[in-house]
């Protein structure tokens, strides 16, 4: 059973609504607060997993090149 709720709609246009100027004129059915749209994202964790993956990926190959690849094979 799903858990929805009844006032709840999305535009069937996939538009979305512009950012909300008069919140108490529009109170049922707001839109986006500016503060929200125009949010910066420079504290993201985006900057740093665009690090961390790729020096994980080294060394998880490092690791597997020193343990893994000189193992005799048992077929």
């Amino acid at each position: 059973m799903e858990n929805t709720d009844p006032k709840y709609s999305e535009n069937p246009d996939g538009n979305a609504k512009p950012v909300e100027h008069d919140y108490a004129k529009h109170e049922q059915d707001p839109g986006p607060s500016p503060q929200a749209v125009n949010e910066e994202n420079d504290k993201g964790a985006g900057p740093t997993m665009k690090w961390i993956i790729p020096i994980l990926i080294i060394i998880l190959a490092v690791l597997y090149w020193i343990f893994f690849k000189d193992r005799p094979h048992t077929s």
